[in-house]
């Protein structure tokens, strides 16, 4: 039987339609840290923090609409949130035991498995693109301090003084920090302060691919060349061609749970949501250990999930309408695509 011209045009039509309703919608979807107490917060810091979520939000999604990838998306958005004080990662980080700002980050694609981390770097403005020069331009995973540095000066990334770092409020929590050390009396709020701040980012672009990306000053008094999850595949960040995840909380523990991979493990072998994954990992396990924290999962469907046990986290997402979504602590519902 011979198909008219028209019909043939109707099943390309069809074709055509079918194709367009499967491709994937862009989402991008961060985190600037858990932990956050409100009795902690000005009203003045709050409108600081929503405006810098809005703004990275905004950065990534720029990316995603003009056809970048995955990738692009995630590092536009860490690149905004490290350059604002409000978070510890880039300016803004925490200090060490000897006063200095110690940076992590790390970044990976979930397409290739490719994956990109630095840890213990002093001078590199933004961490996240010497995590992706390290993944895009040397045959590495990871490179460390003066190492790191060097590699840093050669690919022409951006460095500065080690001052640019500093902030007032950081600052003043080391202070407290090593006294109450001498004390022998660590404080409850210290402790909060001590393990939360790092900023992340997961993001799906155009072509369905997903990528992964985190970056923080650490804790507060560490010491001892300590480096905990941020930089670390599979514990802090984690992407592959069904999930990405971004962790924010105490290092130790997600470390020990290989959490970033354990919750993209479960989307992809017991086929949870992310929000299954993320209440058994963040909700459940971690805390069963002793420690806390959040996270932030997107699945290559488009669902996403922010979970976290703490009384707050920097959180937010944006879709194809470009309306940025904004939340902060526990009670404020923010209705995730695909819930």
């Amino acid at each position: 039987m011979k198909l008219t011209s028209a019909v043939l045009l109707g099943l390309a039509t069809l074709s055509c339609g079918a194709a367009a309703a499967a491709a994937p919608s862009p989402l991008l979807v961060i985190h600037g840290g858990a932990g956050v107490e409100r009795k902690d917060f000005s009203a003045e810091e709050e409108r600081a923090a929503r405006a810098a979520l809005t703004e990275a939000l905004r950065k990534g999604h720029e990316a995603l609409m003009a056809g970048k990838p995955a990738l692009d998306a995630v590092t536009a958005a860490i690149t905004v949130l490290e350059d604002d004080p409000t978070f510890n990662a880039g300016r803004g980080a925490v200090f060490t035991h000897d006063g200095k700002n110690e940076l992590d980050s790390s970044l990976m694609d979930g397409a290739t498995l490719r994956a990109g981390a630095v840890a213990g770097v002093h001078t590199v403005k933004n961490p996240i693109l010497l995590a992706r020069a390290v993944m895009e331009h040397s045959p590495h995973v990871m490179m460390v301090g003066e190492g790191a540095e060097m590699f840093a000066a050669e690919q022409k990334i951006e460095q500065v003084d080690p001052s640019y770092f500093r902030t007032e409020k950081r600052w003043q929590q080391l202070q407290r920090a090593l006294k109450e050390e001498v004390a022998g009396q660590p404080h409850a709020d210290l402790e909060t302060a001590k393990h939360f701040g790092t900023v992340g980012a997961v993001a799906l672009d155009r072509e369905g691919r997903l990528a992964a990306g985190t970056s923080t000053g650490g804790m507060t008094n560490k010491r001892y060349g300590r480096v905990g999850d941020s930089p670390i595949i599979g514990a802090g960040t984690y992407a592959n061609a069904q999930c990405a995840v971004s962790g924010t909380g105490w290092g130790e523990y997600y470390i020990r749970l290989a959490v970033a991979h354990e919750i993209c493990a479960r989307l992809q072998y017991l086929q949870e949501t992310p929000a299954q994954a993320g209440q058994e990992v963040i909700v459940k396990r971690v805390p069963e250990l002793g420690g806390d924290g959040g996270a932030i999962v997107l699945s290559a469907d488009g669902k996403a999930s922010t979970p976290f046990n703490t009384e707050g986290m920097y959180r937010g997402w944006i879709g194809m309408d470009g309306v940025p979504h904004v939340a902060i602590f526990a009670d404020e519902k923010l209705k995730m695509p695909g819930e």
